[in-house]
């Protein structure tokens, strides 16, 4: 089948023997390398290119006297709307801040990225590492940025994204088209600033509350057919990760983190663009203490410890590029991009005190490197039909390198285990992977009230283990009256396990130490993680009721196979993968904006459930007694949450801006077997921006910040439930402010 929709999409969109026969290669078994391929597609294009350019020389000497050629600013745009055309969200559900909403969030631009989309709707608010949890979903979320696909990486709590360079970001979730595979909870749509748009540069400096100071600087420009932008920063706060208690700042919880990101353009002709992404991120972080804990295990003489002197720290590297071309070929648009990301998370512990209180401190490096190779074209055959086909190739090598120090057990006959000296175990491993996708899908305009999209994705994984699926998909989209959009859709999904989080699976070398594996796990152990299969359901409504006030409600429900969940084991900052045998996500949102003269008005709610049933993978990492509740109980998943919702409010008149905006959540679920849940909480934030005209072109901008005005106190983990490790605290009331110069 991947062979079969290869050789259409190579049939349909490129006429050229030579990769005819290239993809007759690929069906008989031949190896065929992949820079043939690009050179052969490319090649293709540069051909089409000349024969149009020819057609277009006499035309336009025809109309020497009459043609105005366009300026490259409208060159740009044009190839941003067919890029558009190439990835759309047709049938899927969609939500959008622009750079006028973010502003008006609490903390601006100068928010973590986590923050920003926390104004999504269900998306559940978790501190731990600042991960995403889009509609029941356990991260899950592809990136985009300006049109191009961001390949997998390691999740810290550093954020390679930044609200700063966003222009507007976008969640599409639901029955996504075909071209969406691998990680499917939601497509995270980054728009960023341009050179185009800005000529020129800021620079800006914003701290207050938790020792904060961010310096940051960007400047974009363009230059004939070369628009550039570019930004760095640095930031240094005392609360680099959750505060596992009440307090109101965290004891060792330091962070420094380094940040530079660039986008770059070139438009080759009128027709077709290269565009280059950079990005670096390099933070540390020290990991916060409890102090008054009792020690669990002796290192050999030593027996106590103060746990509030626990000195464990993390360190974070990320570095991805994304290269793309871009081709417009009459009705024809084509898109290659090449990515390549690394990244590295390494663990360092407390020796002595990690073993103490946990029996086993783990010295951890996680490294993974993410090639990826994706070829989109969109065809606009005629007025009611519109055929869009791709194909991507991602290649992945993961290295962990492991020492854990822990303690040798025996028994005493008395009930009471003996321990000896600790001892260093070296567990390092490596492992490659493979991911070959491949769509084809057509928008079908059968009324221009009425629109169908339908097609199908074959996803091949190789790693541990080899699957594979056919996906089916299908939209509707209808507009009974200008105002109203309807739209349902069904979607089969495939998303393979977090290669660079798989643990190793020799857990026998642990045997009678302090880390060892209860008996009855060990065979499973060696049980690969298997990739989530689902079925997912969606249908909503779109409203605008009057040209100022927008309405929207949404009702999902996902049937999953092989529920992919992670959870943190051991004090390291690593999650771990594991499979539940079934699940049911379901859920309902209900979305409202308002806008009128410098007034805005927004609010959404959600109400969602995420149940899992069974454990098929991963069961040497719980206990027995979770395992045994596990496999005959529907559990709540550590993630899930009943009720989630946002809500904001600005006010704009001249150069003055006030806003208000609050985040609500029923509570995650935790303690034994997840079965309970927290508290419900709200936060309360307020802010107010002025800008001041020192001349014509010249600005200042000020802006103050109050983050949890109530200064509300609240557990959003108590440390305990399936694949939780420590508690978690949101932070307490702060203040901030900043300035921005523009030059």
């Amino acid at each position: 089948m991947y062979s079969r929709v290869f050789d259409i999409l190579i049939v349909m969109f490129c006429p050229c023997p030579v990769i005819r026969f290239v993809g007759t290669g690929f069906r008989a078994g031949r190896h065929v390398s992949l820079s043939a391929l690009v050179a052969c597609l490319l090649g293709s294009v540069g051909a089409q290119a000349q024969e149009l350019s020819g057609q277009q020389t006499g035309t336009d000497q025809a109309q020497t006297n009459i043609t105005t050629l366009p300026t490259v600013t409208v060159e740009e745009k044009a190839l941003d709307n067919a890029r558009a055309q190439i990835s759309p969200n047709l049938g899927a559900t969609s939500y959008t801040l622009d750079s006028e909403k973010i502003d008006s969030q609490s903390q601006g631009e100068f928010a973590p990225f986590d923050q920003t989309f926390y104004r999504f709707p269900g998306v559940a608010q978790d501190e731990l590492d600042k991960r995403l949890h889009v509609r029941g979903e356990e991260a899950n979320l592809q990136y985009r940025i300006n049109g191009l696909l961001l390949p997998d990486g390691l999740s810290g709590f550093g954020q390679e994204l930044s609200s700063k360079f966003l222009d507007s970001v976008s969640l599409i979730t639901g029955t996504l088209p075909a071209q969406y595979g691998n990680r499917t909870a939601g497509i995270v749509d980054i728009q960023t600033k341009s050179g185009q748009d800005l000529h020129g540069g800021t620079v800006s400096v914003y701290g207050g509350g938790y020792s904060t100071l961010m310096p940051t600087v960007e400047y974009g420009g363009s230059s004939g057919r070369f628009s550039g932008y570019g930004i760095a920063g640095y930031l240094h706060n005392s609360i680099g990760m959750a505060n596992p208690t009440p307090s109101f700042r965290p004891s060792h919880d330091d962070t420094d983190q380094f940040k530079g990101f660039g986008h770059f353009s070139y438009l080759i002709d009128d027709t077709s663009r290269l565009t280059l992404i950079l990005s670096g991120a390099y933070g540390t972080f020290q990991l916060p203490t409890t102090g008054g804990q009792a020690p669990q295990f002796p290192y050999g003489p030593i027996t106590a410890f103060n746990s509030s002197n626990v000195n464990e720290n993390q360190y974070e590297q990320a570095y991805y590029e994304i290269l793309g071309y871009q081709k417009i070929l009459g009705d024809i648009d084509l898109q290659v991009t090449q990515t390549t990301r690394y990244s590295n998370i390494s663990f360092k512990p407390d020796t002595v005190g990690d073993v103490i209180f946990n029996g086993i401190a783990t010295d951890t490096s996680h490294q993974l490197v993410s090639n990826n190779l994706q070829f989109d074209v969109s065809d606009r055959i005629n007025d009611q039909h519109t055929l869009r086909g791709g194909m991507s190739i991602s290649v992945q090598q993961a290295r962990v390198n492991s020492t854990d120090t822990v303690l040798p057990v025996t028994s005493t006959g008395s009930g009471s285990p003996a321990y000896g000296l600790p001892f260093p175990i070296v567990d390092n491993y490596h492992k490659t992977a493979e991911l070959y996708g491949a769509y084809l899908q057509d928008e079908w305009r059968l009324t221009p009230k009425f629109t169908v999209n339908y097609g199908v994705r074959g996803d091949l994984w190789t790693a541990f283990i080899t699957e594979s699926q056919i996906s089916p998909r299908i939209n509707f989209v209808y507009k009974p009256v200008q105002p109203t959009t309807l739209h349902a859709g069904y979607g089969r999904y495939f998303t393979p396990p977090p290669l660079e989080l798989i643990q190793s699976a020799d857990v026998a070398k642990f045997n009678g130490t302090t880390n060892a594996v209860d008996p009855s796990f060990a065979a499973n152990a060696a049980v690969a993680v298997k990739s989530e299969r689902y079925h997912y359901f969606d249908v909503g409504v779109n409203q605008d009721i009057t040209p100022n006030l927008h309405v929207g409600v949404d009702a999902y429900y996902k049937i999953k196979k092989y529920v992919l969940d992670e959870g943190q084991f051991g004090p390291a900052m690593i999650f771990s993968p594991n499979n539940g045998d079934q699940a049911h996500v379901r859920g309902v949102e209900v979305t409202v904006s308002y806008e009128k003269n410098g007034f805005s008005l927004w609010g959404n709610a959600a109400r969602s459930q995420a149940m899992a049933k069974g454990i098929v993978t991963g069961q040497w990492q719980f206990t027995p007694d979770e395992v045994a509740y596990m496999q005959n109980h529907w559990y709540h998943l550590d993630h899930d949450q009943d009720w989630t919702a946002s809500a904001g409010t600005s006010y704009k008149w001249d150069n003055t801006k006030v806003y208000a905006d609050m985040l609500y959540g029923s509570g995650l679920y935790g303690g034994p077997n997840n079965a309970t849940e927290m508290p419900s909480y709200e936060t309360v934030n307020l802010g107010m921006t002025h800008t001041f005209v020192l001349s014509p072109g010249n600005e200042l901008k000020v802006r103050l910040d109050v983050t949890n005005v109530a200064d509300l106190k609240y557990e959003i983990r108590d440390g305990g439930g399936i694949g939780v490790f420590a508690p978690q605290y949101l932070p307490r009331r702060a203040v901030y402010v900043g300035l921005s110069k523009n030059f």
